[in-house]
């Protein structure tokens, strides 16, 4: 199975934020959408960042009356991970595991066109693994 298999069930909307945007910003986008994690992009909706729950926590664990007011640049995680809609959701998991992500922006051309979470990835797998539980007690019965 592949990325684009999770987004035609999902969809492809994304939340993206400027990286001359606030902390504050950020939070209300993430509590407005009930997300973990919003993607920074500039004005040709090419990725320079993204901005997660705990990139948020670890500014508040800093500087915590401070830190909703800091720009989104200071603050983002750069040399973001991205998939493509072709790469594999076995790759996808692998390189999640090892970086310790749990958000991956899909992209075509440096283009952001999706978002997967590590959430999206265990839903597919575990309705892949009940799929194939499902075909075997069909063939036994059979």
């Amino acid at each position: 199975m592949h990325v684009d298999t999770i987004l035609q069930t999902k969809g492809v909307v994304v939340h993206t934020l400027p990286k001359t945007g606030t902390l504050t910003d950020a939070v209300t986008l993430l509590n407005t959408h009930n997300i973990g994690a919003v993607v920074i992009t500039d004005d040709n909706q090419q990725i320079v960042g993204i901005l997660s729950e705990r990139d948020i926590v670890r500014q508040l664990g800093k500087n915590p009356t401070g830190a909703l007011a800091l720009s989104i640049a200071d603050c983002m995680t750069t040399g973001v991970v991205t998939a493509e809609r072709t790469t594999t959701i076995d790759d996808v998991m692998e390189s999640m595991t090892r970086r310790r992500i749990r958000h991956m922006p899909i992209a075509e051309d440096g283009k952001l066109v999706g978002i997967i979470s590590i959430g999206d990835v265990v839903k597919l797998k575990i309705a892949e693994v009940e799929h194939e539980a499902e075909v075997l007690r069909e063939y036994i019965a059979s």
